[in-house]
This record gives C-alpha cells, sequence and structure tokens, in this order.
C-alpha cells in the first residue's frame, strides 16, 4: 500500500512553480477565447447572460449556502444573469435579496422578486443612501464588485461598500486577474491593485485563498472574508 501510495503521488505532484505555469496557461486560453465569442462570454444562467467564470459561481452558491445573507449587494448588473443567478441560489435556501447597480438602463434584464434593480454610479451619494435603506440593521451582508474595473473606482467601492458587509461575510472582488494576472496585461491598474491598496490600511479583512480551490478564478486574491 505504502508503494502504490508513493507512486500515485510521484505521478499527481507538480512542483508549485509548474502548476502556476499550467494554470496561467489555461486561464489566458479561457479568458481570450471571449474574442470568438465563447467560453464564459457566453455563459448563460436561465438564458441570460451571465459573463462570468462558472467556476466562481459554484463558489458564490457555496458562500450563499453556508452563511446564508441577507442581502447581497451587486455593483455592476449588466445583463443580470448574475443577479438572477443569486436570487436563484437565495431560493433555495429560501433567504435573501440581491440589491443590484449600474450605471446603464439596459431593456429586458430578468423580473424576480429577490432582485432590486437601481440605476446609477455604484459609488453616488444617492445610490449609497439607497442601498443603506434597503439594508435592515440585522441584516447580514455580502457584497460583490463588478462595475468600472479601474482602480480608483474599485478602491472607492472598497471603502464604501467595505463598511456595510457584516462579519464573517464576503466583499468578493471580481476580475482581479486583469492586467497581467495573469491575462489582459495592457489594461492598467485595475482590480488587483485596488485590493492590494485597500488591504494596506484594513486590517478588518483577509484574503480567502480558500476560495480559489478550483485553481481556475477570475478573481484571484479577490474573495475578501470581514474578520472584525
Amino acid at each position: 500500500m505504502k508503494v502504490l501510495r508513493n507512486l500515485i503521488y510521484h505521478r499527481i505532484y507538480i512542483s508549485p512553480k509548474s502548476e502556476k505555469s499550467v494554470v496561467d496557461r489555461f486561464h489566458k486560453l479561457y479568458y481570450d477565447s471571449q474574442i470568438f465569442g465563447g467560453n464564459w462570454s457566453n455563459t448563460r444562467w436561465n438564458g441570460v447572460l451571465t459573463k462570468k467564470c462558472p467556476l466562481d459561481l459554484w463558489i458564490y452558491q457555496e458562500i450563499i449556502y453556508k452563511l446564508k445573507p441577507d442581502v447581497i449587494v451587486e455593483c455592476g448588473t449588466a445583463n443580470g444573469g448574475s443577479a438572477l443567478f443569486l436570487a436563484s441560489m437565495c431560493d433555495l435556501i429560501n433567504k435573501g435579496k440581491i440589491i443590484t447597480i449600474d450605471i446603464e438602463d439596459m431593456k429586458d434584464r430578468p423580473q424576480h422578486e429577490r432582485i432590486k434593480y437601481l440605476l446609477g454610479s455604484s459609488t453616488s451619494e444617492k445610490v449609497i443612501e439607497k442601498v443603506k435603506e434597503l439594508i435592515n440593521p440585522e441584516d447580514r451582508v455580502m457584497v460583490i464588485l463588478d462595475s468600472d474595473h479601474n482602480m480608483k473606482h474599485v478602491l472607492e467601492e472598497l471603502k464604501i461598500y467595505g463598511k456595510l458587509v457584516t462579519k464573517e461575510n464576503y466583499i468578493v472582488v471580481e476580475d482581479t486577474n486583469i492586467n497581467g494576472n495573469p491575462v489582459d496585461p495592457e489594461f492598467g491598474p485595475g482590480p488587483m491593485e485596488a485590493v492590494n491598496e485597500f488591504l494596506k490600511e484594513n486590517k478588518n479583512f483577509v484574503i480567502d485563498r480558500n476560495q480559489e480551490k478550483f485553481y481556475l478564478t477570475f478573481n484571484p486574491r479577490g474573495y475578501l472574508r470581514k474578520i472584525a
């Protein structure tokens, strides 16, 4: 048995450096397939475009089941597929509502009793006050940031919405993979850089790398758990 175990270990073992190289190469292949309209850019939930990595959506459902948030704030609605996915997960646990924010009033977004659409910038005073009005003092709150990916904007969102996240819940910064992490190297400072800057001064959050267990994630170092 020991010999067999050793053979299996040596067969599957990959050094951390080689492992990262393999994952990064597949990540680039998968991400860049959007150019041809395939894979993640054409991922749908109940027929509605979500434009997210399915492995991250699976992580979301695990978090929702475990923590059972009362409110999930989503900055960046797009077609509404991710809001519908989150609402469907809340249906399964019979709890929760989605507040989703976008600057564009896109027609034909999905309607669901758990979804509240807000029109405007996620960092505008009007929108922020409306979000606060929709959250009760006792609510457990989770936040997902997927709007403007400019570093300055994401950092501002982190400072604003980080205060709304309740202890042990998450603020998820999406698309930290851009600007060469490992994709879209020409983007410029974006979500990853915003996370790094935010954590320099904010010790209430820690990066939860356990949520990257499927290797491929569009949100590396982007799952931030509030610990205080």
